[in-house]
C-alpha cells in the first residue's frame, strides 16, 4: 500500500515541479493529487478502518482552511492597498544614483516590506521600482535577483511574512514574538552578506534614469486616500499576531476582522463615486483579482500530505531520516537546500506531520509528561514511550522556518518570488545560476551558522 501512494505522491510532485515544460497549472495538479490520495487511502482500508480514516479528514480540513482563509485576507488587503497605489509612498522616496547604495536601500526596504506583506507580493512592487530605477537590463537582473533574496530573507522571521512561518505559526509550532527574537539577526545576515557582495561588485557602476512618459505620469499619479490605505493594510497585517496574542482566537480571525475594516474604510472613501469607479478600488474587485489557484494549489498540496501523516508514511520518513542523518540541524538545513529545488509550502507541511507537537491539547498524556520532566527536555523535544515530540518553540520549527523561507533563493525556482520574477523579467534559469546561486547559498549559510550560534543565547527551554 505504501508503495502506491508514494508513488502517487511523487508523480503528482513531478507534474508540480515540472508545471511550465507540460504546461499544466500547479494546482490542478496538487489538487488531484490531494484527492487521489486520500481516495486511494480509503479504498485501501477494510471496513472499520475507513470510517476512522475519513474522520481524520474533518481534522485536517479544519487546519487547513484556518491557513486559506487567512492568506485570501492577506492577499485581498494588499491587492486594495495596490489598487490605492498605496505602494508608491515607499517607491517614490528612493531617488539615489549610486548602484553600490541603491542595493543597501532596496534590500532593507524588501526585506522589511516582505515582512508585513509576503515575499511574492513584495516581489512585484520592487520590480516595478526597479524598471522606474535601472535602465541596463541585466544590472535590473542582478538588482531583481537581489530583491528574491532579500524578500524571502524578509519573510522568513515574521509570522506573516512567508507562508511557510505563516504554516508554523498557525500550526502552534511557534510564538509570533520568538520567532521574531531568535531569527530576525540570522534573516538579517542572509540579505547583508549578498547585499556585501554585490555592492563590491557593482561600487563604481551609476545610474541613469529612464525617462518617464506623459501618459505613465499620468498613471502614477496619487490616488485619494493612497495614504490612509497604505498605513491601514500594512498596519492591519501588523494587528493579527497581536490579535491573536491578546484574544488567543485563530490567526485568520485577526485577518478578517483587518480585512473587513480595509474594505469598510474604502468604500467610505470613494462612496460619492458612481459604481464604475467606486468599483476598482473596492475589495469585490481585489477578491476578483487574488491569485486565487495559489490558494487552490495550497489546499491540494496540504490535503496530500495530511494523507500522508494520516497513513504512516511521514513518520516513517522521519524515522528514516533520524537513522540516516541524525542530527536535527543537518536535517534541517537539508530541508532549506531541497526548497531550492522542491517548494517549501509541502516540505514543511510533511515536516509538521513527520515530527509530533507535543501540547495540552495535541498531545496530553506527552506534554503531562514533559511538563514534569522538565530536565529531559533538550532544545525544546523530549522522548515518550520511546517516540521524540517536539515543544512550542523548539529549535527544530525554529531552524525549519529559517530554511524553508530562504533557500529556496539558491534557485530562481525554488520560491514564489523567483519564479514571479522569472515571469515579469524574463530572467533564465542559467544566468542566475551562473550569476547568483552562489550568493544566496553563501547568504543562507552564514544566516544559518548564525542562527545556531546565537539559539544557546536566546532560547526559551
Amino acid at each position: 500500500m505504501e508503495t502506491i501512494i508514494i508513488s502517487v505522491f511523487v508523480i503528482g510532485y513531478l507534474g508540480i515541479a515540472l508545471e511550465h515544460p507540460l504546461k499544466i497549472n500547479k494546482a490542478a495538479t496538487a489538487l488531484l493529487t490531494g484527492v487521489v490520495l486520500w481516495t486511494l487511502g480509503v479504498l485501501l482500508q477494510n471496513e472499520s478502518d475507513a470510517h476512522h480514516f475519513v474522520a481524520h479528514l474533518g481534522h485536517h480540513l479544519e487546519e487547513i482552511a484556518q491557513i486559506l482563509f487567512f492568506l485570501l485576507g492577506a492577499m485581498t488587503i494588499v491587492e486594495v492597498v495596490d489598487a490605492h497605489k498605496g505602494f508608491d509612498l515607499i517607491t517614490n522616496q528612493i531617488t539615489t544614483k549610486s548602484v553600490a547604495k541603491l542595493f543597501w536601500i532596496v534590500g532593507f526596504v524588501t526585506f522589511f516590506l516582505s515582512s508585513v506583506l509576503d515575499n511574492l507580493t513584495t516581489t512585484i512592487v520592487m520590480v516595478y521600482l526597479l524598471r522606474k530605477l535601472v535602465k541596463d537590463e541585466e544590472l535590473r537582473w542582478v538588482f531583481v535577483s537581489f530583491v528574491i533574496i532579500a524578500a524571502n530573507a524578509g519573510g522568513a522571521w515574521s509570522p506573516i511574512g512567508d507562508v511557510t512561518t505563516t504554516m508554523l505559526w498557525i500550526g502552534g509550532q511557534i510564538s509570533a514574538a520568538n520567532i521574531v527574537k531568535t531569527l530576525i539577526v540570522p534573516s538579517l545576515v542572509c540579505m547583508i552578506v549578498p547585499a556585501m557582495i554585490f555592492s563590491f561588485q557593482n561600487s563604481k557602476k551609476k545610474l541613469s534614469y529612464q525617462t518617464i512618459s506623459n501618459e505613465q505620469q499620468k498613471k502614477n499619479e496619487k490616488v485619494h486616500g493612497s495614504t490612509l490605505m497604505f498605513f491601514l493594510g500594512v498596519g492591519g497585517l501588523i494587528f493579527v499576531p497581536i490579535f491573536k496574542t491578546v484574544t488567543h482566537l485563530p490567526p485568520f480571525m485577526g485577518m478578517m476582522i483587518s480585512l473587513a475594516i480595509v474594505w469598510v474604510i474604502s468604500e467610505i472613501i470613494h462612496r460619492n463615486k458612481d459604481d464604475h469607479e467606486k468599483h476598482k478600488f473596492s475589495a469585490v474587485h481585489a477578491l476578483q483579482k487574488i491569485d486565487a489557484p495559489s490558494i487552490l494549489f495550497f489546499l491540494g498540496i496540504l490535503l496530500a500530505v495530511a494523507a500522508l501523516q494520516v497513513l504512516g508514511i511521514l513518520s516513517h520518513l522521519a524515522s528514516w531520516l533520524d537513522t540516516t542523518i541524525g542530527n536535527k540541524d543537518i536535517i534541517a538545513l537539508f530541508i532549506g537546500v531541497l526548497s531550492a529545488i522542491i517548494d517549501n509550502v509541502p516540505q514543511v507541511a510533511a515536516a509538521i506531520g513527520m515530527y509530533p507537537l507535543a501540547t495540552a491539547t495535541i498531545n496530553a498524556e506527552a506534554f503531562q509528561f514533559a511538563m514534569a520532566n522538565s530536565a529531559l527536555i533538550h532544545e525544546g523535544s523530549f522522548f515518550f514511550q520511546g517516540k521524540e515530540y517536539f515543544l512550542h518553540d523548539a529549535k527544530l520549527w525554529e531552524a525549519i522556518a529559517y530554511t524553508a523561507g530562504t533557500g529556496g533563493s539558491i534557485l530562481i525556482i525554488g520560491s514564489a518570488a523567483g519564479v514571479a520574477a522569472m515571469g515579469l523579467e524574463g530572467i533564465s534559469f542559467g544566468w542566475f545560476l551562473k550569476k547568483i546561486s552562489w550568493i544566496a547559498a553563501a547568504g543562507f549559510i552564514a544566516g544559518y551558522v548564525v542562527y545556531l550560534m546565537i539559539y544557546p543565547i536566546l532560547a526559551v527551554h
